[in-house]
Formats: structure tokens, C-alpha cells, sequence
């Protein structure tokens, strides 16, 4: 089992380079990132977790140049986003962001992709939340036709974008209904989600990993009756607080990688805490 590792990367924590580096020589398989643009003070949307937002949310690191910034230190470390909040980002720019970083690092860039929980946030990047799922699917597949090898045309309910050239492309080759990089999407389980996931991804990031044995067995139902080869379904538990029970109950699952969670601290707590965690490799 492959594992990876997120956090919250701030300001006031260890940086991109230095965490990318530790994660490398330790063995640990990638480095996945959140992503929020800014947390309106004043709003309605309560925190999914329960309780008070934690300061890290309004830090946040753009997950693309930290990324970035990983990539040019370490050849073998996977690079992802956990989350990509799609619907707040012009596609066009997005997929030349995507696509850059993937061509860069080898191929080692993972889309980690959601529709997100703030209101307040995506209704400052014009998101009319009722819409924002729609939206993301729309941009999603404008940015598979600037991924195309030949100039590719897309004209969608919310956007649209004439035949270009637009390089580099991403280094893995199309499979199926996919384009572009390796690409999850998260969420909770359910039927929409899992018809999302079918139609238009490589798998599922579920947070947490609960109730993993009752919707584990549902999606690869739905994906096999979307036409999807069912060696092909990735599910990717992410922010993982582990145990090697836990661990051993996605390995009986069929799961492959797990992403574990870090504190967001400066160098020597998260050292700690990858030592810690250095036992499950």
C-alpha cells in the first residue's frame, strides 16, 4: 500500500521544499494539498468538522506553486491536490496550470477535484451554489478539450472555448471517458457522486475513509455498470489518521494508497509526526 500525506500548508508552517524533500527520502509515496483562496469572516457556512474553523483555512498556500515548488526538488514523489475547487477557477487558466505542473514533475500530478463546502467563498468567484457541481462538470470538460492532442472545440452550458493550440499537454495518455492527469474526485458517497465519478474519473477521494465496506461495494457497482473496467477503480481514503487496523481494512478493501494527515506546524512537529508514521511504511 502506497502511503501518501496532506496538509494544510501555511505561512507559518514547514515549507513546500522542505516537507517535499523529507516525504521523498523517507519513502512516502506523495503529497497532496487543499485549497482554499480566502475564508470570508462573515458567513453563514458552518465547518463540515463541527466546531470553530481552524486558522489554517484562511492560510493556505496556493496549492499550485507549492507544488511547483515540491516538484523541482524530488524526482520520485507524487504531487496531487486535495482539493481542487474547480467551479472558483477559469478553466482555461486552470488547465494550463494543471498541465504545466504535470509536464514538469514527469507525469507525477494527481487532480484531485471537489465542489467545496464555504458558500461565501465560491459566491465571491461568482459560484451561484446551486449551480456549482454543474459548473464544475462544465469546466472539467472544457479543460479535457484544451487536453486534447488535436484542436478540440467545446461549447458547454457555462463556458466555452474555440479549437486551440494549448501545450504542453498532460503526460498520461486518455483511458476511457479520461483525459488528463491521474483524477479523483471527492465528496460523499451517494448516487450522484458515484455517477460523477463513473462518468469522467480514474476514482474516488473520500475523506476520512468511514463506511468505506458498505460504499466501496457501491461504486465499483456503478462504475462496472457505466461500462468502466473494475481493475481501473481507485479509491484514495484521504486525511487519514492511521492505525495498522485501519490500514489492514483498506488493504482487504482492494485500496492501493491511503493519503495520511500531517498537523499543520512548522518543521519539527510534522517531523515528528512523519516519524511517527514512518512505523506503517
Amino acid at each position: 500500500m502506497r502511503l501518501a500525506t496532506t496538509i494544510f500548508l501555511t505561512d507559518e508552517t514547514i515549507t513546500p521544499v522542505a516537507l517535499a524533500r523529507e516525504l521523498e527520502q523517507r519513502g512516502f509515496a506523495g503529497l497532496y494539498l487543499p485549497e482554499h483562496t480566502h475564508i470570508p469572516v462573515s458567513r453563514d457556512s458552518p465547518y463540515p468538522a463541527g466546531g470553530e474553523l481552524p486558522p489554517e483555512y484562511g492560510r493556505t498556500l496556493d496549492p499550485f506553486v507549492a507544488l511547483g515548488q515540491a516538484a523541482a526538488v524530488t524526482e520520485r514523489l507524487a504531487l496531487g491536490t486535495g482539493i481542487t475547487l474547480i467551479a472558483q477557477h477559469d478553466p482555461i487558466d486552470l488547465a494550463k496550470q494543471i498541465a504545466t505542473l504535470d509536464h514538469l514533475s514527469g507525469g507525477r500530478f494527481t487532480l484531485g477535484l471537489g465542489f467545496g463546502w464555504n458558500v461565501e467563498e465560491a459566491a465571491d468567484h461568482g459560484v451561484a451554489w446551486s449551480t456549482r457541481r454543474a459548473l464544475g462538470r462544465d469546466r472539467l470538460a472544457l479543460m479535457r478539450a484544451l487536453w486534447a492532442d488535436e484542436p478540440t472545440a467545446y461549447e458547454g452550458e457555462f463556458g466555452s472555448v474555440r479549437a486551440s493550440l494549448a501545450y504542453p499537454k498532460p503526460v498520461q495518455k486518455p483511458r476511457g471517458p479520461v483525459t488528463g492527469p491521474r483524477t479523483l474526485i471527492g465528496g460523499a458517497a451517494g448516487p450522484k457522486l458515484f455517477a460523477q465519478i463513473a462518468e469522467s474519473a480514474d476514482g474516488w477521494l473520500p475523506i476520512g475513509g468511514r463506511g468505506l465496506s458498505e460504499s466501496v461495494p457501491e461504486l465499483r457497482r456503478v462504475w462496472e455498470a457505466a461500462g468502466r473496467d473494475p481493475r481501473h477503480l481507485q479509491v484514495v481514503p484521504y486525511a487519514v489518521l492511521p492505525s495498522p487496523g485501519k490500514l489492514a481494512h483498506y488493504a482487504d478493501l482492494g485500496i492501493e494508497e491511503v493519503v495520511l494527515q500531517l498537523p499543520p506546524e512548522p518543521a519539527p512537529g510534522v517531523l515528528r509526526v512523519l516519524d511517527a508514521y514512518a512505523a506503517h511504511l
